[in-house]
């Protein structure tokens, strides 16, 4: 079976390095799925899911809030700034993030601190979503 390595990298740490059989995570454009010897690719990729079909048959999740994804292939790469497992997800501090995130929406002085805000708010309903597909697999 063919396999292709995959490293998901934050800001701060290695959340996954090891071969998959296929990819699965939400790009610019829309949903992308990624098999060994994929067409080179670079791109931006919204906050969301990252899910890796790992080559012993596993599944390994990860929620990101955006980042960059570079196909080669042989190799993919995904470069967030925010990357946590899913087993790691707190349901409870991402609804009071979503919260707080809903208040300072409402609040805004100016379009930056609106922009910023909405930003925030689409980053916790993506790790929402996100956290509701990985609970629902297991």
């Amino acid at each position: 079976m063919s396999t292709i390595h995959v490293d998901v990298v934050s800001a701060e740490e290695s959340i996954f390095s090891g071969e998959a059989t296929f990819v699965a995570l939400p790009g610019e454009a829309g949903e992308l799925g990624i098999y060994p010897r994929h067409t080179p690719l670079i791109t931006r990729i919204r906050p969301g899911s990252v899910r890796i079909q790992t080559a012993d048959g596993g599944e390994e999740f990860v929620f990101v809030a955006g980042g960059i994804l570079e196909v080669q292939p042989d190799c993919v790469t995904v470069l967030s700034d925010t990357a946590v497992r899913g087993k790691d997800l707190d349901e409870e501090k991402a609804n009071e993030a979503k919260v707080a995130a809903e208040e300072a929406v409402k609040n805004a002085k100016s379009d930056v601190d609106l922009a910023r805000a909405q930003s925030e708010l689409a980053i916790m309903a993506a790790q929402l979503s996100a956290l509701r597909k990985f609970r629902g697999k297991k």
